[in-house]
């Protein structure tokens, strides 16, 4: 494979990323047609993730992401290959390990999953259209073999097994999380709005989803329900309704208390992992104590969203999914473990 400087693929990667700001009307075709093979990937959810993905490979991010690794290294190291079991709960989700896997001088052998087969072949046919050095860099297989490191994800199930498959290899395996709100109090309709986004945005299929809600004793929800009722449509789609209506009946059946505005449920729970179209919470009273917490569920926890991103080590409301090149799951540095293979 011809090397390719890190010059080369920041160029590179930066009109992929213009690209997807701007897409083709072949891109837009297959935006559309997405929702047929999964009825997830709504028209609305892919716009999202190309959005995303075209916002995070600015030329000026792709900068600050890649020289801040040592300089030279990527054209030091003999290149590996690279073994990518990516996860289908979202449009594009495993795109940004492919990108690190290219960008690291490295070869992706890449097991797509079953419900997001179209999406990524044509944004890497797309790249090799702007850069022919990248089509050895990558390779999709139906079965791994003959690799030197894996990135899989996957459910908490799929997780053991790999562990156990794998462990023999230098890897990283994903398993289950979700992402946490933090409420003040002090939240304004605007403020629930764009919180709105980190909890429909996908349906709430993703880990950065937020599942669950910390407020203060004595919250009143009312609030909450008036900011973020512009996500009423989301009812309108099947799959999401029919969870909403399940949900709802366990429940009912189970005599659990419960507040809900027709298109989403929420009820007091301790568990971070909520169903779809419901949200748990959880009240505190002490800030510090909270912060406490969420450090020692840090595991389980991909990230947390507060007002301005005021709470400590939070994100704004509204960017949990539109994560930056750096933001790394689970807060391993997949390019200096790529780097280090």
């Amino acid at each position: 494979m011809p090397d390719l400087s890190t010059e080369q693929v920041i160029t590179s990667l930066s009109i992929l990323g213009n690209y997807l700001s701007n897409p083709s009307a072949e891109l837009e075709q297959l935006v559309n047609a997405a929702q047929f093979n999964n009825a997830w990937f709504t028209a609305e959810s892919t716009q999202n993730a190309l959005f995303s993905i075209g916002n995070s490979l600015k030329e000026e991010k792709l900068k600050k992401w890649l020289l801040t690794y040592e300089s030279g290294l990527f054209l030091q190291k003999k290149s590996k290959k690279v073994g990518l079991i990516l996860a289908g709960n979202l449009p594009l989700v495993g795109f940004h390990d492919i990108v690190c896997v290219l960008a690291s001088g490295n070869k992706a052998l890449i097991k797509l999953s079953s419900q997001d087969t179209k999406l990524i072949p044509f944004l890497l046919k797309k790249l090799t259209e702007i850069e022919p050095a990248f089509a050895g860099r990558f390779e999709f297989v139906e079965r791994l073999t003959d690799f030197d490191a894996i990135i899989a994800t996957g459910s908490n199930n799929s997780s053991r097994y790999f562990d156990y498959y794998f462990s023999k290899y230098p890897h990283i395996i994903r398993k289950n999380r979700n992402s946490v709100a933090v409420l003040n109090g002090s939240e304004t309709a605007d403020d629930f709005h764009e919180l709105g986004k980190d909890i429909f945005w996908y349906f709430g299929l993703g880990c950065r989803n937020v599942s669950k809600l910390y407020v203060p004793q004595g919250y009143n929800f009312t609030s909450f329900f008036e900011g973020i009722e512009s996500y009423k449509p989301i009812i309108n789609h099947n799959k999401y309704a029919n969870n909403f209506d399940y949900n709802l009946t366990l429940l009912l059946m189970n005599k659990v208390k419960y507040l809900e505005n027709h298109f989403l449920m929420i009820s007091e729970n301790s568990s971070y992992s909520s169903p779809i179209a419901s949200l748990h919470y959880e009240f505190y009273a002490d800030e510090t104590e909270l912060k406490t917490r969420l450090a020692t569920d840090a595991d389980l926890i991909q990230c947390v969203v507060s007002k301005d991103g005021l709470f400590q080590g939070s994100l704004s409301f509204g960017t949990a999914q539109q994560p930056e090149l750096w933001d790394y799951a689970d807060g391993i540095d997949t390019m200096e473990f790529l780097l280090k293979i």
